[in-house]
């Protein structure tokens, strides 16, 4: 947008590109991607200042005060994240910024309602706050999904029509983050009309989650307002949606749907302005090791989307979806993001320009980030250290059988019930079960840890505990022995967050989370090595079978939102009828022998 650039430069510019004045920059011989046309063109390119002034013939004006021969080399405009929650990188801004600007990623749209679902409003002014000067630029959401499901879940704070407006009236925001509440927006809740009234009067986006919607319910949540969706669930699902209108963030998060996906896309008549790109969520070590939207990009190229199609979706139509006139084609007027490759085969950011500024090559800033002075939200896990016998699961019977609706799957989770034997008023679990547990860490409430039986993931060996757990973040343990859960739970209290590993009354690994229970204070490399140890030591716990049961899905475990049972620290609930659900179904008692 225009008023993006201060008018002095655009003065300067406008003489640089007449030929009445040196540029500031210029970038020669550059084989650039035009994401107008899909054609590849040599050019030079003229910079004054953040602006890029001048695409023409090389050699055309060769006065600047600094030259960069490209030497063929392929350029794009810097790539751009349609729907990222910084969070599940478990770094800070500044530090995150270190890593996806050297990758060629200049623009994310931040959705930080992982903050916000503890802190409330101040998350989401801190998540702005941290992320200003940086050579990233950051657009932040104002979440709407604080929880994500009203009723069965409580977290740290609740969102509704004043807090939208408070959020959306900062200029940094630019649009409602993405609208979980799905149940709420097509039985016109009160407070879903409250929010998507406040983001329809803002003029900015809204985002959606339209996660198994199809035919009158898709088309019911389109007409209340939402224009964008990222869960996807197949090739079917994200053309029905893309006819129904929405903008759909294809995300690296799923790889294995990626294939059906570009086949569906290379079959369509043209490529829709209206196919973004988005990481959702990357954790640390892989966002370290095989990148964010680079990775993605490399991916669907892979699997057979032609390089300028891919890069695109991450360009012009990122921008587009963002409505930002200044971004995502290397033209004149536009802001001067560039990225830098020297094969299209496999894309590699050689070197990285945000606003006209030289910051990075091949892989490494050239220049440091310094974080603004903010300070971290800290001390955010409100518990007092538990006992092994908080993490039992006790039924009405001191002696006898009781049976039990439980959760059965990872992530596409289904309802089943057993029969268990009891002894002391207490479950004896049964072979190929084990527990999920979780309690409110918030300070909002005083109820009781909650427990359930969990089919689906085998017989957990020790416990995983963590205080990142979509979308309320309150604690959440898995596993069998309560001395091993007790351990991992009092670990995560103590560090103020975080994730845990514990076998046999040892801790195997433990990755401190002290900013608000998710966000760590260490250097990237350092923090990407934990996580990956964690990771990777999970396996003497959990026995993971892909695609749904991996480590990644302990953070999703109790998306209430979600249709199925999940344990969240209200109850045992449903995400198809919206009701805190009993476990118990009936219990006999039996003579003590």
């Amino acid at each position: 947008m225009n008023s993006y650039v201060l008018a002095d430069v655009r003065r300067r510019a406008v003489k640089a590109a007449s030929g009445e004045a040196p540029f500031d920059l210029l970038l020669t011989n550059a084989n650039l991607i035009d994401m107008a046309t899909g054609e590849i063109r040599l050019v030079d390119i003229g910079i004054v200042g953040s602006l890029i002034a001048s695409v023409h013939p090389c050699g055309t004006w060769p006065e600047a005060a600094d030259i960069h021969d490209l030497a063929g080399d392929y350029v794009s405009p810097g790539l751009m994240d349609t729907h990222v929650h910084v969070e599940s990188s478990h770094l800070p801004p500044a530090r995150y910024a270190e890593i996806v600007v050297a990758q060629g990623t200049t623009t994310i749209f931040w959705d930080p309602h992982e903050l916000a679902n503890v802190l409330g409003v101040e998350g989401v002014r801190y998540a702005v706050e941290a992320s200003r000067d940086l050579p990233l630029r950051v657009i932040c959401a104002a979440p709407s999904s604080v929880p994500s499901t009203p009723g069965l879940e409580m977290s740290g704070a609740d969102f509704a029509g004043k807090e939208m407006e408070t959020m959306l009236a900062w200029p940094e925001v630019a649009g409602v983050a993405e609208v979980m509440d799905m149940h709420g927006v097509l039985n016109g809740s009160e407070r879903m009309l409250e929010i998507l009234n406040a983001g329809l009067n803002s003029g900015k986006l809204i985002e959606g989650h339209a996660r198994g919607l199809s035919g009158a319910q898709l088309q019911a949540y389109l007409a209340a307002g939402v224009t964008s969706d990222h869960e996807l669930t197949s090739a079917a699902d994200a053309l029905e949606k893309l006819r129904a209108g929405l903008t759909i963030e294809i995300r690296g998060s799923h790889p294995y749907l990626l294939p059906e996906i570009v086949e569906a896309l290379n079959a369509l008549p043209h490529l829709s302005s209206q196919v973004t790109v988005c990481t959702d969520d990357v954790p640390p070590d892989i966002l370290l090791e095989k990148g964010g939207i680079i990775a993605l990009l490399n991916l669907l190229i892979e699997h057979g989307l032609k390089a300028t199609d891919a890069l695109r979706l991450a360009t012009l139509n990122a921008a587009i979806r963002l409505q930002r006139n200044d971004l995502g084609l290397i033209a004149a007027g536009r802001t001067a993001d560039l990225v830098v490759f020297d094969s299209l085969e496999k894309l590699q950011a050689k070197a990285v320009y945000v606003a006209g500024q030289h910051m990075a090559q091949n892989g490494k800033l050239l220049k440091p980030v310094n974080a603004p002075d903010v300070l971290p939200p800290r001390d955010t896990v409100r518990l007092k250290p538990l006992k092994p016998e908080d993490f039992t699961l006790n039924v009405p019977v001191a002696h006898g059988t009781a049976t039990l609706r439980h959760i059965k799957g990872a992530r596409f989770t289904q309802w089943n019930e057993t029969t268990v034997n009891v002894r002391d008023g207490k479950v004896l679990l049964p072979e190929g079960f084990s527990l999920i547990w979780v309690q409110h860490r918030h300070g909002r409430h005083e109820a009781k840890p909650q427990l359930a039986l969990l089919e689906g993931w085998g017989e957990l060996r020790g416990a995983i505990a963590t205080t990142y757990s979509h979308d309320s973040h309150n604690l959440v343990v898995l596993g069998r022995n309560p001395q091993d859960m007790a351990l991992a739970a009092n670990t995560l209290i103590a560090s103020g967050g975080g994730m845990a590993l514990s076998q046999n009354g040892e801790i195997l690994a433990h990755v401190a989370m002290p900013i608000a229970g998710m966000l760590s204070d260490l250097p990237a490399a350092e923090l990407a090595r934990q996580f990956h140890e964690l990771r990777e030591l999970s396996n003497k716990v959990a026995d993971w079978e892909p695609p749904y049961r991996v480590f990644k899905a302990i953070e999703g475990t109790c998306l209430a939102c979600n249709a199925g049972p999940h344990l969240t620290d209200l109850g045992l609930t449903d995400g198809a009828t919206r009701q805190i659900v009993d476990p118990l179904i009936a219990c006999q008692e039996t003579l003590a022998k």
